[in-house]
């Protein structure tokens, strides 16, 4: 079982940055794939991006790509989103999540088996 604690939201003005983390208890923690989604107020939860155990295989909402970057350090059982360039439409709580296998259907919420509290993000215009 993995259990999962995202900090790092804030108050940011449009064109700044934020770096998110998320850290995880557990030692299967590089065996997971790790995503972070995001809801806004009045709005569903939504896939914002995706990393394989490795590291390797990134995948992004087209709303981020190019501005969000995912990471791991499997070491620290630390996932991270790094969002540059934020914009006002990008103010949401932001959440991690691990799935366990593969999937096709990452963008998802219901792939995933573990979530984290969530962290707000805010950006100003």
């Amino acid at each position: 079982q993995v259990q999962l604690q995202a900090f790092g939201g804030g108050l940011v003005q449009a064109g700044g940055s934020l770096r998110l983390s998320c850290a995880a208890s557990g030692r299967t923690f590089s065996t997971y794939f790790m995503g972070w989604f995001r809801q806004a107020p009045g709005k569903e939860r939504e896939f914002v991006a995706r990393i394989s155990p490795s590291g390797s295989r990134p995948y992004y909402a087209d709303s981020v790509k190019g501005r969000f970057a995912i990471s791991r350090d499997n070491a620290k059982n630390t996932v991270y989103l790094q969002m540059n360039s934020l914009k006002p439409e990008d103010t949401a709580v932001y959440y991690c999540a691990g799935d366990s296998s593969y999937s096709d259907s990452y963008y998802y919420v219901n792939e995933y088996d573990y979530w984290g509290q969530g962290t707000v993000v805010t950006v100003s215009s």
